[in-house]
């Protein structure tokens, strides 16, 4: 039976607990599991406890189910894994906001999807890393857009906006190191601090780090990133580019 619990709930066993969704008081059962809900169970897992602490055991336990009726589904806690990053990417599709359809030009595609992959980052900081680590599809996909089919969107969308084929490759390259590098830090920063260990730091021996702790420890957040992204799609212009590859001009 299913029941909607307040803002911010979700069910852990037969508890409940913050998310905010429609979720049932009960734990599937052997004869409800499918790999979508052994996946979604796997994601909150990681989102509470890290990725660390997920074995097949306690997911089968957090679902209701011995461990060995995950193996009908995975091959092990390293398929289970790859799945789970495959899942999470995968809900990019779900977010209207980030596909080439309707976008604005290419400025505007680029942005809306760097703020979905944002997001997607943010909710679920335990889970981005294994974005930047698990094996890719392929040796030429890069994380965080780390399937051949968000691959093929994000090159046919340029493409289709007007870039060549090397500007293409060349943007997919900077574009995702740049989501990589920024949100790789945003999400580390997202765990408590431990003020006891912040505060520990010896003046005379770090007098310039002392002084400047507000500064470092404040967070910019929307803007940085914006920031930051703005002067990407700046350097990424094609116009630009050939300015800049001409010397006449």
């Amino acid at each position: 039976m299913s029941e909607t619990v307040p803002d911010g709930a979700y069910s852990v066993g037969n508890r409940l607990e913050k998310r905010g969704k429609v979720v049932s008081s009960a734990t599937p059962g052997r004869g409800q599991l499918t790999r979508t809900v052994i996946l979604r169970a796997g994601i909150d897992f990681i989102d509470r406890h890290g990725a660390r602490d997920l074995t097949m055991r306690r997911l089968g336990s957090s679902l209701g189910v011995e461990a060995m009726a995950l193996y009908h589904y995975f091959a092990g806690k390293d398929d289970l894994l790859d799945g789970i990053v495959e899942q999470v990417i995968d809900d990019l599709d779900s977010d209207p906001h980030v596909l080439a359809e309707g976008a604005d030009g290419w400025r505007d595609y680029l942005t809306r999807l760097a703020h979905g992959v944002r997001r997607m980052a943010l909710a679920h900081p335990q889970v981005f890393p294994l974005i930047a680590t698990r094996p890719p599809a392929a040796p030429w996909v890069r994380p965080p857009l780390r399937s051949v089919r968000w691959l093929e969107n994000f090159l046919a969308s340029l493409m289709g906006f007007g870039f060549d084929a090397p500007a293409a490759a060349s943007a997919y390259r900077s574009y995702t190191s740049f989501l990589l590098g920024h949100l790789l830090l945003e999400v580390a920063g997202t765990g408590d601090v431990d003020s006891a260990e912040s505060d520990s730091l010896d003046p005379t021996e770090f007098p310039t780090v002392v002084r400047l702790k507000t500064e470092l420890s404040s967070d910019p957040g929307t803007a940085d990133f914006d920031a930051g992204l703005q002067s990407l799609l700046t350097r990424l212009d094609p116009e630009e580019v050939g300015r800049a590859a001409d010397p006449a001009e």
